[in-house]
């Protein structure tokens, strides 16, 4: 489903014709003023859209087939942005961005040409056994820092191989081993390894913390595997979601959910408020959700080239009815639930 398709849908029907209210009505009705850009902490980018796997709840639409990587150009000027502008972490995602050409020269370039702190990259796990050339990437990601946070489904394989396809499972626990070889995830070590659990279905995720203490559970007992934290993130409903909802019927019912379990307390620490999102082509979005909208940010200088980014500070985000996925429940970011 295209853009323009994807709007239509989520600006139309049950929301025009008054059965749900707007995202921006219902932020009136308890009396939130519009969500403001904070000052600027992470700085997230969408280096490339390829990726190993075809996931059924990726909101990139990602897959093997997708050839859009950033371009060199941009990536310097996303380096240039770092050591102008204060910025805590960068969050490199994708696809898999280790299958970027140049992942590894721009990593090194965070490392040695700026002074970000945390550098966060978002990776698919299998990707470290797709290939005898990313087999030496839990040694490149501990010699440089690097902040890993992956996603897996479930602590079992059906489940997880349902959502991502199959064979992942064992791949992706194969991959743990790989990563607390070299010291992720272990007690007393600095190199951090955080999971990600997506629904596989029309529902909120469970409890966070509840979850995680499982998590840890099963896959220490059953396979000697540690990590730091779980993060639980909410489907948004946008992209191979949106397809899903739609050709499963449950669209409506899963717009009436998030709608009913809106939370105020969670529009406190939505991460578009301190955060931009970076296309592969060099466009900035409050969030990366947004981008997958093409939702861009509320400037005319609209790309890394002409944005100063500080500038931003008190700027209105772009909000749609998606939105309802990051404040319902517990609320949702990339770093888990909020409230």
């Amino acid at each position: 489903m295209d853009v323009s398709t994807q709007l239509d849908v989520l600006n139309n029907g049950i929301f025009s014709d008054g059965k749900l209210p707007l995202f921006k009505e219902k932020l009136k009705e308890v009396n939130i003023p519009d969500i403001k850009k904070g000052q600027l902490k992470i700085l997230q980018l969408n280096i490339g859209y390829m990726c190993n796997q075809t996931c059924s709840h990726c909101h990139v639409d990602a897959g093997p087939n997708r050839k859009e990587m950033m371009s060199m150009k941009v990536l310097k000027r996303c380096l240039s942005l770092m050591s102008e502008n204060k910025i805590e972490t960068v969050d490199i995602t994708g696809g898999a961005p280790e299958m970027h050409p140049n992942f590894r020269w721009f990593v090194k370039g965070i490392r040695e040409k700026t002074s970000v702190d945390e550098i966060i990259v978002r990776s698919n796990l299998t990707i470290i056994l797709a290939n005898k050339k990313f087999f030496d990437l839990p040694n490149f990601f501990a010699d440089n820092r690097i902040h890993i946070i992956s996603s897996l489904p479930f602590y079992n394989k059906e489940k997880t191989d349902n959502q991502r396809g199959k064979g992942v499972f064992d791949k992706s626990i194969l991959a743990l081993k790989e990563l607390n070889k070299v010291g992720y995830g272990k007690t007393n070590s600095n190199l951090k390894l955080d999971l990600v659990y997506n629904p596989s279905g029309a529902f909120l995720p469970p409890d966070q913390e509840s979850l995680e203490i499982k998590f840890k559970e099963k896959l220490y007992n059953n396979f000697k595997i540690e990590f730091n934290n779980l993060f639980t993130i909410t489907n948004l409903p946008i992209s191979r979601f949106l397809d899903y909802l739609i050709a499963s019927e449950n669209y409506e019912e899963y717009m009436e959910t998030l709608v009913s379990r809106f939370n105020p307390n969670a529009t406190k620490e939505l991460m578009c408020k301190n955060t931009i999102s970076v296309s592969w082509e060099g466009y900035i979005y409050d969030c990366d959700f947004n981008q997958m909208l093409d939702l861009k940010i509320n400037s005319k200088n609209n790309t890394v080239f002409k944005c100063k980014i500080q500038g931003l500070v008190d700027k209105k985000i772009q909000v749609s009815q998606h939105c309802y996925g990051c404040t319902a429940g517990a609320g949702s970011s990339c770093q888990g639930t909020i409230a």
